[in-house]
């Protein structure tokens, strides 16, 4: 299983909306994909239609109390798609997390177990406390939703440092898969501009697919369906299907190779 955690520290980057699609997308493909909300909000299970009530099992259990994946995951409307869903009791998971030994390890030793998936995605909380540690000390590689602000440019630099420190002291083989960038508007010349500065800074390390503002991306979780099942035709659907499609071909040789 190759293990994906989706970060930025900034909130409002278009990050769970990355995560719901590009997991649908993957799934599409024929792709065993488990996505793990592990942002207290839970806004990435809402936006696959599991309601509050549903969450019987949650990331909390899979962080503190290290219950098998197997036992936390539940199946969502997608085909190949399962989800490991948040809830509320994920916002003192931080504190709890503090006097835990190896806490930053938690999850990581939660997924060795898991053979049933070929993809795991996770969506990080937007900040760079203990979730997003566990999430980055467990993956394989990183997915950076960048929305196209001045400001963004800004916590990017502060992301990268962190994985840097990751790498350091907690995943010496967290790779950067690249990128994305979001909430696009070609009408904005500040938008072209912070592209333009993203691209020149780092280069092959930003997607060519960019996600645009689109009115259907944002009305698809207030159905429970992702944007791809929700308007398949709509132009933020079909750019999330050409961003799947860079990613896996970025994809670690050991996805590949499966």
């Amino acid at each position: 299983m190759i293990t994906i955690a989706i970060a930025n520290q900034k909130g409002g980057v278009g990050k769970t909306t990355t995560a719901i699609n590009v997991a649908t997308a993957l799934a599409a493909t024929g792709s065993k994909v488990l996505l793990i909300d592990l942002d207290p909000q839970g806004n990435a299970s809402t936006g696959l239609g599991i309601g509050t009530a549903d969450r019987e099992r949650s990331s909390y259990e899979l962080l503190i109390d290290q219950v098998p994946v197997a036992e936390c995951h539940m199946a969502t409307r997608i085909p190949g798609l399962d989800l490991v869903p948040a809830t509320v009791d994920l916002s003192g998971a931080e504190v709890e997390l503090v006097s835990v030994d190896n806490r930053t390890e938690r999850l990581r030793r939660a997924l060795a177990n898991d053979s049933g998936h070929d993809i795991c995605l996770i969506d990080c909380p937007p900040s760079l406390g203990l979730l997003t540690l566990n999430a980055l000390s467990a993956a394989d590689t990183l997915l950076v939703p960048l929305q196209c602000e001045f400001f963004a440019l800004e916590g990017l630099s502060q992301l990268l440092q962190t994985v840097e420190r990751v790498q350091e002291r907690f995943n010496a083989d967290l790779g950067i898969l690249g990128i994305v960038l979001t909430m696009y508007d070609r009408r904005n010349r500040l938008t072209d501009q912070v592209a333009e500065d993203v691209r020149s800074c780092l280069n092959d390390l930003v997607f060519e697919s960019v996600i645009p503002r689109n009115v259907r991306l944002s009305e698809a979780p207030s159905h429970g369906l992702p944007a791809l099942i929700y308007d398949h035709a709509c132009v933020g659907s079909q750019a999330y299907i050409k961003l799947a499609r860079e990613i896996i071909a970025r994809l670690p040789a050991k996805r590949k190779a499966a």
